[in-house]
């Protein structure tokens, strides 16, 4: 088995897209929208190509992770750039083997070379810590959409490089989402004829979901 991780290029995005869209079926809602952040996204001035990496094995595409920049908040007034990621997608096929944190860990060091000092990120602790996620309110970082003081299980933050809370004079913040992650929410229609254009398939409602 020969693993390769490398930058995604122009002839992999339907690829990668299709990949994702496999990923992410039926998990967080009935269908899923991954997919077209993810067609949308690379258009986006927020969206790094630098840090943009497929996994392959045995040269078929498995995996793929991407990151943007975003931002800080600190005292209501002063913006922060920070950094976020995701999707990050593995083939079914290849999930819950490893090959998820694999990647992950790659794409975190050469994003630490390139000098990403902060990552906040929405995701599963018991998966995310394996890669030195915490929750993100042990660092002061608190979550747009919740109440400030609240313990968000699913937002989650690491510092890549050490003491760049404090050097950046951070003791508290506030971070939302970049607004490219709601693409599919914001233009429905626009959503709809992208889905089209993929095979059709079974939207189910599932124990677990976020959205039904």
């Amino acid at each position: 088995m020969e693993i390769n991780i490398r930058l995604e290029k122009l002839e992999d995005y339907r690829e990668v897209e299709n990949l994702t869209r496999e990923a992410f079926w039926n998990v967080y809602r009935p269908g899923c929208l991954e997919h077209y952040v993810l067609n949308q996204y690379r258009s986006n001035p927020d969206f790094i190509p630098e840090l943009d990496y497929v996994m392959e094995i045995d040269g078929r595409i498995i995996g793929h992770v991407m990151f943007s920049r975003a931002e800080l908040v600190v005292d209501n007034t002063r913006h922060v750039p920070s950094w976020t990621f995701g999707p990050i997608s593995i083939h079914p096929d290849y999930k819950r083997k490893g090959f998820g944190l694999r990647l992950l860990n790659y794409a975190l060091a050469r994003a630490r070379e390139t000098g990403v000092g902060f990552l906040c990120m929405e995701g599963n602790i018991d998966f995310y810590r394996h890669a030195g996620f915490d929750l993100a309110s042990k660092l002061g970082i608190h979550y747009h959409d919740e109440p400030h003081d609240a313990v968000v299980p699913y937002f989650l933050a690491q510092e890549l490089i050490p003491n760049w809370l404090k050097e950046h004079g951070i003791t508290e913040a506030t971070y939302t989402p970049p607004k490219a992650y709601f693409v599919a929410d914001h233009h429905p229609e626009a959503f709809e004829a992208y889905e089209a254009t993929f095979p059709p398939k079974e939207k189910l409602r599932l124990p677990g979901q976020l959205v039904n």
